[in-house]
């Protein structure tokens, strides 16, 4: 006898949470959006900065894996 394959849940595509999740998912929305129009050199100088942030991350697990394996 063959074994079933296991399934995979799928999303429903549903969001997730209530109406304050959303409230503060839209809140924090809505202030970027303020902070990118009111000081955008600000916003594009702090988006600079976490994609640095964000290469040096995957440029340290990147070494961690090269010493691991060899």
């Amino acid at each position: 006898m063959a074994k079933k394959a296991a399934t995979i849940p799928m999303p429903t595509g549903r969001s997730g949470g209530g109406v304050l999740s959303k409230l503060v998912v839209g809140a924090v929305g809505l202030a970027l959006l303020v902070l990118v129009i009111k000081h955008p050199s600000d916003a594009a100088h702090w988006l600079r900065d976490l994609i640095s942030f964000g290469v040096g991350v995957v440029d340290s697990i990147a070494t961690f894996i090269r010493q691991a394996a060899g």
